[in-house]
């Protein structure tokens, strides 16, 4: 009777990741070049200079002011619709389980946890980086503002810079950032270019944001993606870690459970090649079994011993089984005779 290991699911799971010994070599993993350098330096000389701005009560702030009494709600309140089902492209937890489900997919396609990993940590990222970033400075929203003219910095608010923003440049970039050929790496950033823009804008045409929240939410959510290469080797440490958590797990389980050894054949060998030690372990073994077992024979087997088929008393038929000749008559007493003393036949 065959056996087969109830598996659990997340055995099934690295079954599947387990299909091939390594993962393809096509997979390009971004490293921190002295351009993406540059650009990290730039964007992040960027978003201080529009903290400075906003805490200075400069241009922007009187810009910020300006957009949000022209009220684009109202002045263009028939794309209302549309921008309340659009803004949810930029919210945590739709976005993430879609972006979660197709990184899953490549996963599994591609036999690895990095795509997953890589998304956990710009998630991570962003929730410590934005939400220090909105905690610390505490500004309100153009709904809850108190003085015309003002930054409404801290007074306890939570909307600097925009989270939507910087969740849509993130959550819609990683798909770009782990594309496996430069050709999807250009289209895909392209269009999560233009997804996290129409985001942004949507929240400054609600008015819940100040425009200034939604350019802090672009920059912030370009810091992390830049930012991401400097990740890799801790990915690839927590990737080897899991898979190694897994190898101990199977190992134990199988320490528990041990596969069936096979049971070895006996081999006969001749009594004239046998050893004299050989011969006496094997007297002993018998003395042993004939311990340990009953005396009487068991039913199925014949009381006497087994003697060769050229010992055994031959068995004489009943009667004859040569067919009978018409020419030829039994012999005996009463069998009429001829003078010469042969039988006397009919023709």
């Amino acid at each position: 009777m065959r056996t087969e290991q109830n598996l659990t699911r997340l055995d099934r799971v690295f079954a599947r990741l387990d299909r091939e010994p390594e993962r393809p070599a096509h997979i390009d993993v971004p490293r921190m070049s002295r351009h993406r350098v540059a650009l990290f330096s730039a964007t992040l000389a960027f978003y201080l200079a529009i903290v400075w701005l906003v805490v200075t009560t400069s241009w922007l702030v009187r810009l910020d002011w300006q957009v949000m009494f022209f009220r684009p709600y109202q002045q263009w309140s028939e794309i209302h619709w549309f921008v309340d089902y659009y803004v949810v492209l930029g919210q945590r937890g739709p976005t993430a389980v879609m972006i979660c489900a197709w990184l899953g997919w490549r996963s599994w396609r591609q036999h690895t946890l990095r795509p997953l990993l890589t998304l956990g940590a710009s998630l991570l990222l962003l929730n410590i980086t934005v939400g220090a970033a909105k905690i610390g400075m505490g500004r309100l929203g153009p709904h809850y503002a108190t003085t015309i003219g003002s930054n409404e910095m801290g007074l306890g608010g939570d909307i600097f810079p925009s989270g939507h923003t910087a969740n849509a440049v993130v959550t819609w970039g990683i798909l770009a950032y782990l594309a496996s050929t430069p050709r999807a790496r250009r289209w895909l950033s392209a269009l999560s270019a233009v997804t996290s823009l129409g985001v942004g804008l949507a929240t400054v045409y609600l008015g819940t944001h100040w425009l200034s929240d939604v350019v802090l939410g672009w920059a912030a959510g370009l810091l992390i993606l830049l930012a991401l290469p400097w990740c890799e080797p801790l990915i690839a440490r927590t990737e080897a870690w899991i898979f190694t958590l897994r190898d101990r797990r199977r190992a134990r389980r199988a320490g528990t459970t041990p596969a069936p050894t096979p049971v070895p054949v006996p081999v006969a060998v001749p009594l004239k090649q046998r050893s004299p030690a050989g011969r006496q372990d094997e007297a002993t073994t018998a003395a042993r079994e004939a311990t340990v077992r009953p005396s009487r024979a068991p039913v199925y087997l014949a009381p006497g011993p087994h003697t060769a088929r050229g010992e055994r008393a031959p068995i004489t038929p009943v009667g004859s089984r040569r067919p009978a000749h018409a020419d030829r008559l039994p012999h005996g007493p009463n069998t009429p005779t001829t003078p010469a003393g042969r039988p006397l036949t009919g023709g």
